[in-house]
């Protein structure tokens, strides 16, 4: 019977192929890949029992009429098996099993492409072997599905007057917003959607589309422009016309797009569309496809990198108190910044936008109230590095000068900010960037940043990316449910890569006394959610959002957020279910860790934690809501906690979290 169940499952999916098919497999056998060379180059998918993708077309139109997908020639198909396992440095584990099937079909016309079937989900790109530079008019990456499911989408956040942006408009995006819940039918055809989104499928299964080893070509957005179960791929169009201008000058602004997506070389592979697949919600949260499918180190050597944590001056608005100098930007303030970290062993401290001119996108023109070798002297005697904050046009200009100035002074990395874009000129500053920092052994934080790509497994000095509704936004956002966002991009935007989600508020509220000051901002849900973050929320460069004074007043907590580490050897997603709630172990040496956070519902939780290998814990120690936390945010209690039979029991406040270390 179960045969018969997965035959008629695959002729409805793929009923419309003709006879030059080609099969591939997952390593369980749970997946099949069903590849037709027809009338255009499709592909379907089945987990099991349940139809992932309907036939969904791929493509590429030259600039030149040449047509890749479309009336393709098989000339080879070769197929082999691949069972190792990768060391990942500076990840959230420290190797990981690359065990895959793959099958590449050789096509008339100098073409390949490469279909791989994971046990964690599928993935395609094309390689292309053309003597002369090309110019790729668009890509077409369809993704059909067989029902109008529910979907999660992050659409593009149009910017205030851009509430009616034409596409074309929407490529100037931060990737930034909290999910839209809603069938894909109902998708604003006007609206762009950028990676990674999820849809959900039968039988409690979820598809999260995405890519890898984005370089030298531009990001892929997602709409429905037919109204029906499909997905397209769009992308920004070449730029054409560029000013200087944005925020505070400090941006690359398009005033003028190409009718093609890119030019590049004739003989090189693109990008991987990815499709990862899960039987049960906690799989997304620790799926490695991305990682997998990224270009291999370029650096070679990564022991000077250092990834860490880092005292953040711009959330908390230079907010000191009971201190006999006026706080700002300037030498005095970040000396009791690096004073702080120099006491919590902190690692870094960075200076966010000020230090430099305002306007005049030259990082070269520091403020007159920052010396900058001396702050570098200061924290050097105290085991504390300094990171600068840099603007895209400013670090675009000079980036060469400008790292091998700071490198020589003393500074560890930068945080780059505003790029709010990837077309391939911003996709390729991002490898500029990492490639230029690295030869000046200096790390890298991108903002106003695309999703992650795997470009911290290329360039490992990329220690993180924004690309999420962070936490910045509380300054200002009174009306977004934080709470429910925080336990939804586990499984959606760090299925990507690492977040700098930028957490650690010590003000606290709940639900209906949360309002978003600017100058003394706080955060949504309790003090113990902001402890378990540093463990849920994948970082290898972890920012300490509030100001020291408030962090010395609660020396327990910021002492705890200290000790906890930042990369690790080994990540298990114990229990979890988007968008309501989340626990993962993390383990790093002989120490695990545990966090669990939860939406605006009380629970309790029950951990079976024999699944955690070699755990023998009989105790551990524990942060956990108080008894009060759903009246006041900040209640927590630490103590040690009892593993009976290796498990263990807490309670989570709404929007509470837990954190224990065994």
């Amino acid at each position: 019977m179960k045969k018969l169940l997965l035959s008629a499952l695959l002729l409805l999916c793929v009923s419309a192929f003709a006879q030059k098919q080609y099969t591939l497999q997952s390593p369980d056998k749970d997946i099949t890949v069903t590849i037709e060379a027809g009338e255009q180059l499709t592909y379907a998918v089945t987990h099991g029992n349940t139809c992932v993708l309907t036939p969904s077309s791929i493509g590429m139109k030259l600039s030149d009429g040449t047509l890749l997908g479309t009336k393709p020639v098989v000339k080879s198909a070769k197929t082999r098996s691949v069972n190792q396992v990768l060391p990942s440095p500076l990840y959230k584990k420290a190797q990981i099993p690359e065990v895959y099937e793959e099958l590449a079909l050789t096509f008339k016309g100098n073409y390949k492409v490469i279909f791989r079937a994971y046990d964690a989900g599928v993935a395609y790109r094309f390689e292309t072997d053309f003597r002369k530079p090309i110019i790729i008019e668009d890509e077409t990456a369809d993704f059909n599905f067989d029902a109008d499911y529910q979907a999660l989408i992050p659409f593009v956040l149009r910017r205030a007057g851009q509430e009616g942006a034409l596409i074309s408009q929407q490529f100037y995006s931060s990737f930034e917003n909290t999910y839209t819940d809603t069938t894909l039918s109902k998708m604003d055809p006007q609206k762009l959607a950028f990676l990674p989104l999820l849809v959900e499928l039968k039988d409690g299964k979820k598809a999260v589309i995405t890519e890898a080893d984005l370089e030298d070509f531009p990001g892929l957005y997602l709409r429905n422009a037919n109204g029906k179960f499909g997905l397209s791929g769009v992308h920004a169009g070449y730029p054409k016309v560029r000013e200087q201008g944005g925020h505070n000058n400090l941006q690359w602004m398009v005033k003028e797009r190409e009718n093609y997506i890119a030019k590049t070389a004739g003989k090189r592979a693109f990008p991987w569309r990815i499709v990862t697949i899960s039987e049960s919600d906690k799989e997304l949260a620790n799926n490695d496809l991305v990682y997998l499918l990224a270009s291999p180190n370029r650096i070679g050597d990564v022991s000077w990198i250092q990834p860490g944590k880092v005292a953040w001056d711009w959330w908390n608005w230079w907010n000191l108190y009971g201190v006999d100098f006026a706080a700002g930007i300037n030498n005095e303030t970040y000396k009791y910044f690096i004073d702080f970290a120099s006491e919590y062993g902190i690692e870094y401290v960075i200076l966010d936008e000020g230090w430099a001119v305002n306007k005049k996108a030259d990082l070269f023109q520091v403020i007159p109230e920052i010396d900058l070798p001396e702050l570098v002297r200061y924290g050097a005697e105290r085991n504390v590095g300094l990171v600068l904050w840099a603007g895209y046009a400013a670090m675009d200009k000079d980036m060469e000068h400008v790292c091998q100035h700071y490198s020589e002074m003393g500074i560890k990395g930068f945080k780059v900010d505003f790029m709010d874009g990837d077309d391939q000129m911003i996709v390729d500053f991002y490898y500029r960037m990492a490639e230029t920092a690295a030869k000046y052994h200096l790390f890298i934080d991108f903002h106003g940043a695309y999703k992650p790509t795997g470009l911290n497994r290329t360039y490992p000095n990329v220690l993180n990316h924004e690309g999420v509704y962070g936490m910045e936004q509380e300054r200002w956002d009174s009306k977004s449910d934080f709470v429910t966002n925080e336990v939804t991009i586990p499984f959606i935007r760090m299925l990507a890569g690492p977040m700098d989600y930028t957490q650690g508020a010590m003000r606290n509220a709940g639900k209906y006394s949360f309002t978003a000051i600017y100058t003394e901002p706080m955060s949504q849900g309790t003090r113990c959610r902001q402890l378990a973050e540093y463990v849920i929320y994948e970082s290898p460069f972890n920012m300490l959002c509030d100001s020291p004074s408030n962090y010395i007043r609660e020396d327990e907590c910021t002492r705890f957020i200290a000790s906890v580490p930042t990369t690790w050897d080994e990540t298990i997603v114990l229990d979890g279910k988007v968008g309501e709630y989340i626990v993962i172990a993390r383990r790093k040496d002989f120490r695990w860790y545990v966090g669990a956070i939860t939406n605006w519902e009380e629970r309790d939780i029950e951990l079976d934690l024999s699944v955690l290998p070699n755990f023998g814990a009989k105790s551990g120690r524990i942060f956990h809501d108080g008894i009060n936390a759903n009246r006041a945010a900040r209640d927590y209690v630490a103590e040690q906690i009892q593993v009976m039979g290796n498990k263990v029991k807490f309670h989570l406040a709404e929007g509470g979290g837990a954190v224990m270390v065994f």
